[in-house]
């Protein structure tokens, strides 16, 4: 199975989405912010990302960027209860995959997920 970091800055929701990746036999890697996602991604080089869009240090968006900066073919999914268009085509335009609207069912994560190992 896949090697996942899973961002958000809310314990509550990581371990939410860590508890459905690890029923599917994936690996979950933790990071808290942004910041802590682009060390973890250059640490780990993960197959995928799941990533909350809004974080109090450096948002969704912009750790995105950093992230595929350092991994052009980094594949990266963006979380988030706001999903206004312009922010959903700002994450496309910079390479998110798939954008995955908040409160989300078990399955449309693991939706997402595989599109991101496809």
């Amino acid at each position: 199975m896949a090697r996942i970091v899973v961002v958000d800055d809310l314990s509550l929701m990581r371990m939410r989405i860590r508890e459905s990746l690890l029923e599917e036999g994936h690996q979950v890697i933790e990071a808290t912010e942004g910041v802590d996602a682009v060390d973890k991604y250059r640490s780990t080089r993960p197959d995928a990302v799941l990533m909350d869009l809004k974080m109090p240090d450096m948002n969704g968006i912009d750790a995105l960027k950093r992230i595929r900066e350092f991994d052009p073919s980094a594949r990266i999914t963006l979380l988030t209860g706001d999903a206004q268009r312009e922010v959903v085509e700002d994450a496309r335009i910079n390479g998110a995959i798939d954008f995955v609207l908040k409160p989300f069912t078990h399955q449309r994560l693991l939706d997402a997920v595989a599109k991101m190992l496809r």
